[in-house]
């Protein structure tokens, strides 16, 4: 039996060119054999266009030496250097050929478009129109299904909305009443420095409860039921449609907007109001707090809130209230209807109700107030 050889390599540069790669020992796993980078470092430094692979004293061999010739192959391609072979065993031959048959691919250069190419505008004009026809048509149901709930002809339960309602309602007591009292104060502290500069102090009464009952009370309220309800509806119907149970109960003949949807707005536009005149006391309150620091009493604090409080306003809240409610459910349910049938596409139509439910607050904020004060209310 023969005695293992070291396998090792020696590259020469015989004329101008001309360099000679020589293979020697045995090219085999769990024997040491030399680092390719060793050769990539002298190959960078010869300028000869033509290397020659010499295996004519090359021992046993595996993958170990097919591995290091196609790496030499490679640089040798990258860097206009002509391979030449010589003596090499059949097999490694034959293993070489089919390794090198198929150029690598590159992909082509791409030229550097200007940045308003970038933009896609045609796709996105494409996506907006789509959500706009999907929005469109799930508004269309939802309208069909609550005609069919008037009528005494829909699949809607009522153990189903006192659920909902129930989720929506005193479940959201604990998150409405921390971020009620600090807008309250918030609006009391932004008030106050503006007001103690002519020493009116007490109107801060005023603005707390004009701009708690009118404004901040409900918006804030919708916030906190977009991120709350309106994702929670979307993440809840898009695991039905992963699991597919919105096509078991399409099987069944049972409308989904009817069974699954509806409830869930009916119940959202009940709880909305409800919540925001609870908002609305603790608004007031923490407004009250901040006043207290700047030595106005809690009956001065009262009586100047009580004249500025009027039905008007209250009001004025309240149907905000029931419009944002009736867009957050349709935000959530509309993108849990349309997620699609993963983990991820839930995660997005969790996402996408939230930020699509905080943009219809904004416009039907700013087109209500726009309405009220050109109808002088």
């Amino acid at each position: 039996m023969s005695q293992a050889q070291p396998a090792e390599f020696e590259l020469q540069v015989e004329d101008r060119d001309s360099a000679v790669l020589t293979l020697r020992g045995d090219w085999v796993h769990g024997r040491e054999h030399p680092d390719y980078r060793e050769l990539r470092d002298e190959l960078a430094v010869i300028s000869a266009p033509e290397l020659v692979v010499d295996c004519s004293a090359l021992g046993t061999w595996d993958s170990v030496l097919m591995a290091f010739l196609l790496q030499c192959y490679n640089q040798c391609r990258d860097e206009n250097i002509e391979f030449q072979p010589r003596e090499l065993p059949e097999g490694v031959q034959r293993l070489l050929q089919v390794a090198t048959a198929v150029q690598p691919y590159k992909p082509p250069a791409q030229r550097r478009r200007p940045w308003y190419a970038r933009l896609h505008l045609g796709e996105l004009l494409r996506d907006f129109l789509e959500r706009s026809r999907e929005t469109l048509a799930f508004i269309g149901e939802v309208s069909i299904a609550l005609w069919k709930l008037l009528l005494g002809r829909s699949n809607t339960r009522f153990v189903d909305f006192r659920t909902f309602c129930y989720q929506a309602g005193p479940n959201a007591i604990a998150i409405i009443s921390l971020t009620s009292v600090l807008v309250g104060m918030i609006l009391a502290y932004l008030g106050a420095v503006q007001l103690r500069q002519f020493g009116a102090e007490i109107y801060v009464a005023d603005l707390v409860v004009i701009g708690t009952l009118r404004e901040m009370g409900v918006l804030m309220t919708a916030v906190v039921m977009a991120g709350r309800t309106g994702a929670a509806y979307a993440a809840q119907l898009g695991t039905m449609q992963t699991n597919e149970e919105i096509d078991a109960i399409v099987t069944m003949g049972v409308s989904p907007v009817e069974f699954l949807v509806v409830p869930r707005i009916l119940a959202l536009v009940v709880m909305m109001p409800l919540l925001t005149l609870y908002a609305n006391l603790l608004g007031v309150i923490g407004g009250g707090i901040v006043a207290g620091g700047m030595g106005i009493t809690p009956l001065m604090y009262m009586n100047e809130g009580e004249q500025a409080l009027s039905l008007v306003h209250l009001n004025v809240g309240l149907l905000k209230s029931v419009i944002f409610g009736a867009l957050i459910a349709v935000a959530g349910c509309r993108a849990g209807m349309n997620s699609g049938r993963s983990s991820a596409a839930v995660g997005e139509a969790a996402t996408e109700a939230v930020v699509i439910a905080i943009v219809y607050l904004i416009i039907a904020d700013a087109a209500i107030n726009i309405i009220f004060q050109q109808v002088g209310i």
